[in-house]
């Protein structure tokens, strides 16, 4: 099992970059961002800290192809990699659904599942060829080509996928993985797991040499109260982003979370956090002491998920968000609680 952190964006950069030296001190695998508007530059951040660092991967988790041009994220990816000598990871999908509705796009009428099949075709290539000649429905290109070479021989590049299940086959067919976010219980990644060996073993390909991620919130601390109370902060902020069906998998009404989502996008964070139950919040989070974190963690991993990615929530952004203050360790203290007390449970 490895174990990556998912950096939340929303810091003054000079903490960031104190957070990511600490992963790779710790030995966390990768450190991943959202490419969002809504957060601070990733690029810019993972930049400035490649020669900062010395083992940690890098990486959108997840980039949006309706907002970033597949053939431009290849570009930045490959310049990372060459910065970080051969550290860059990609995960890409359509977008964060409550992201494109502030933009005036409605996701159900874009042909998502075919884009996303086109897009990997084309990063693929772009990234292992430098070069692309393509006539398809959603890209064309006609001898486009790129000086931004990867590091390594076939830079990772997996599928952020959460409705499912053809999304969950395609990763299993073509990609290098899939990152499925914001799932905890076992029901939701038993599913994912079933549907990517279907697409798996439709390739001829062993499905356990992939990256299956996982990507939780997750607050880890003494107290196991405070810590669910942090969680709930960025549960509340990421419903938008969840499918009808995902929240069905966890138990959850999708009609009990759209009070929720209404308050959000007026931008009310403090109401969305206050509507966001705690047994919704306990539901959608890996939140708790770490032997309660083991304990969640055995229940994903039980499923075949062999990548652990986790948003961590700390008093600094339950603060920022809703102006509420929780006593946990910040997350450069649960990164190490992480790395002494709920890591050497999956050595």
């Amino acid at each position: 099992m490895k174990f990556s952190y998912a950096t939340l964006l929303d810091y003054p950069l000079v903490d960031s970059l104190e957070m990511i030296k600490k992963a790779d001190e710790l030995g966390y695998h990768a450190c991943y961002a959202a490419d969002e508007t809504w957060h601070k530059d990733l690029w810019v951040l993972f930049a400035a800290a490649a020669d900062k660092t010395e083992r940690i991967h890098f990486g959108p988790s997840v980039s949006g192809i309706w907002l970033r041009e597949p053939t431009l994220l290849c570009q930045a990816l490959a310049s990372l990699d060459e910065l970080t000598g051969g550290r860059a990871e990609g995960v890409f999908s359509i977008g964060n659904f409550g992201l494109l509705a502030q933009y005036g796009v409605d996701w159900t009428k874009i042909k998502s599942f075919s884009r996303v099949k086109e897009a990997h075709h084309v990063m693929r290539t772009f990234l292992d060829d430098g070069a692309i000649t393509f006539d398809g429905e959603f890209y064309k290109y006609s001898g486009l080509f790129t000086f931004a070479r990867p590091v390594q021989e076939r830079l990772p590049l997996m599928i952020g996928a959460m409705r499912g299940p053809k999304s969950f086959e395609l990763a299993g067919e073509v990609s290098d993985g899939v990152h499925h976010a914001l799932s905890y219980s076992k029901e939701a990644y038993d599913y994912l797991v079933e549907h990517v060996k279907i697409g798996a073993e439709k390739a001829g390909r062993d499905w356990r040499k992939l990256d299956i991620g996982a990507w939780c919130v997750a607050t880890c601390a003494p107290d196991s109260v405070e810590a669910k109370k942090a969680a709930r902060t960025i549960v509340a902020f990421y419903l938008s982003a969840h499918p009808d069906e995902q929240l069905e998998r966890h138990g959850i009404d999708p009609a009990e979370t759209k009070v929720i989502i209404e308050a959000l996008g007026r931008g009310e964070l403090d109401k969305a956090y206050e509507l966001t139950t705690p047994e919704i919040a306990d539901k959608l989070s890996i939140a708790g002491t770490p032997e309660e974190c083991v304990a969640k963690i055995k229940e994903i991993e039980s499923a075949g998920v062999n990548h652990m990615i986790l948003c961590i929530t700390d008093p600094a952004i339950l603060k920022a968000f809703t102006g509420k203050d929780v006593d946990v360790p910040d997350v450069q203290g649960q990164l190490q609680l992480i790395a002494d007390e709920v890591m050497p449970a999956f050595a």
